[in-house]
C-alpha cells in the first residue's frame, strides 16, 4: 500500500470519528435544548401567572400613591398638634405652679386666721373668767364658812399617852419634842365617798 493510501485510510477513519463524535455532541445538545425549552415553557406559564398578581400590586401602588401624598400633609399636621401639646403642659405645669403658690399663701392665710380666733378666744376666756372669779371667790367663803361651823377634833398626839400614865406629872415631859394637833373633819359616808 502506498502511503498516499494509507494516508487516505488514515483520514477516512478519522472523518467517520468526528461524525460519530459529531452525531452523539448532536443528541446531547437536542437534549439540552429540550430540557432548555421546557424550561423556557414553565417560566412562560409562571410569568403568565405573577402577571394578574402583578398587575393587582401595581393597582395598589396606584392607589397607595394619593395616600402617601397625603401622609406628608398628615405628618405636618401630627407635629403641629404634638407642638401645641408640648406648649400646653408647659401652660399647665405653670398653672400648677401657681395653684402650689396659691394653696400655700391659703395655708399661711388660714393660719394666720387661726392665730387671730386662738387669741380672740383666748381673750374671750379671760373675760369670762375674771367676771366667774368673783362668783366662784363667793362660793369659796360660803364654803369655807360652812366648813368652819362644823365641829371639828382636836387630838394631840406625841406626849398624851405619856402623860396620861404620868398623872399629868410636869417633871416628866420632855421638852425636847413638842406636842402636834391634827384637826379632823366629820368622816363621809362610804356611799358619799364613792358617788365623787
Amino acid at each position: 500500500m502506498s502511503p498516499i493510501q494509507i494516508a487516505l485510510l488514515v483520514l477516512a477513519i478519522a472523518g467517520v470519528w468526528a461524525i460519530v463524535e459529531l452525531a452523539l455532541t448532536l443528541r446531547k445538545t437536542r437534549n439540552v435544548v429540550d430540557s432548555l425549552d421546557k424550561t423556557v415553557n414553565d417560566l412562560n406559564n409562571t410569568i403568565a401567572e405573577a402577571q394578574p398578581v402583578v398587575a393587582k400590586l401595581d393597582g395598589a401602588v396606584d392607589e397607595l400613591t394619593p395616600a402617601l401624598a397625603q401622609m406628608e400633609p398628615l405628618l405636618k399636621s401630627s407635629k403641629t398638634a404634638v407642638d401645641a401639646l408640648t406648649s400646653n403642659l408647659v401652660e399647665v405645669e405653670a398653672v400648677v405652679r401657681d395653684i402650689s403658690e396659691v394653696t400655700g399663701s391659703m395655708a399661711e392665710a388660714s393660719n394666720a386666721v387661726s392665730s387671730v380666733t386662738d387669741s380672740a378666744a383666748g381673750a374671750v376666756q379671760k373675760l369670762i373668767n375674771k367676771v366667774k372669779a368673783p362668783a366662784a371667790d363667793a362660793e369659796r367663803k360660803l364654803s369655807s364658812a360652812a366648813e368652819a361651823e362644823q365641829p371639828t377634833e382636836r387630838v394631840l398626839i406625841g406626849e398624851a399617852g405619856d402623860e396620861a400614865a404620868a398623872g399629868d406629872d410636869d417633871c416628866h415631859k420632855h421638852v425636847g419634842k413638842p406636842a402636834q394637833y391634827y384637826t379632823y373633819m366629820p368622816a363621809e359616808t362610804s356611799e358619799e365617798s364613792c358617788d365623787e
